[in-house]
């Protein structure tokens, strides 16, 4: 799976992230809008984790995908 897929698809991709980061509000995928650094961002404020853990987990499950 790319990311440009998942941007293209958001809403439907957007429910899949809220199963997976729970803590993501509707206002936050609402910001994040498909935008891959965007999530990064919020997964990393949400959960109190560094960037890299952040980008870890977001690249972890696009390959799950």
């Amino acid at each position: 799976m790319n990311w440009d897929r998942i941007e293209g698809n958001w809403k439907q991709f957007s429910g899949k992230v809220k199963e997976q980061w729970g803590k993501l509000t509707d206002d936050d995928l609402t910001v994040i809008s498909g935008k891959q650094d965007q999530l990064v961002g919020r997964i990393q404020e949400r959960y109190g984790i560094t960037k890299d853990a952040a980008e870890r987990d977001v690249d972890t499950w696009i390959n799950r995908l």
